[in-house]
């Protein structure tokens, strides 16, 4: 199983969720995970998601959530899980 770290902060308004999961699903990509704040006004997200049964290639799919992020007026960030575990190592 391949997974991916996805992390989504911006100003919070409606439609942020929607407007990723909405991609996750277009791209075949489920959640496994997911937390999600509002701190002081700033929407905060971080998934863990399935990213195996992809249907383009893992950096086809981060600029599509770099881009889905734009429209919706929020930073998107996606990490192979793996990279993400050993960057976090202590």
């Amino acid at each position: 199983m391949s997974r991916a770290v996805i992390t989504v902060m911006g100003v919070d308004r409606v439609g942020i969720v929607a407007g990723i999961s909405s991609l996750l699903a277009q791209y075949n990509v489920n959640i496994e995970d997911i937390s999600q704040t509002i701190m002081q006004g700033i929407f905060v997200m971080a998934m863990i998601v399935n990213v195996s049964q992809l249907p383009c290639s893992f950096s086809e799919f981060k600029k599509a959530l770099e881009e889905r992020g734009k429209e919706l007026g929020v930073e998107v960030w996606l990490q192979r899980e793996e990279i993400f575990r050993a960057m976090h190592r202590v």
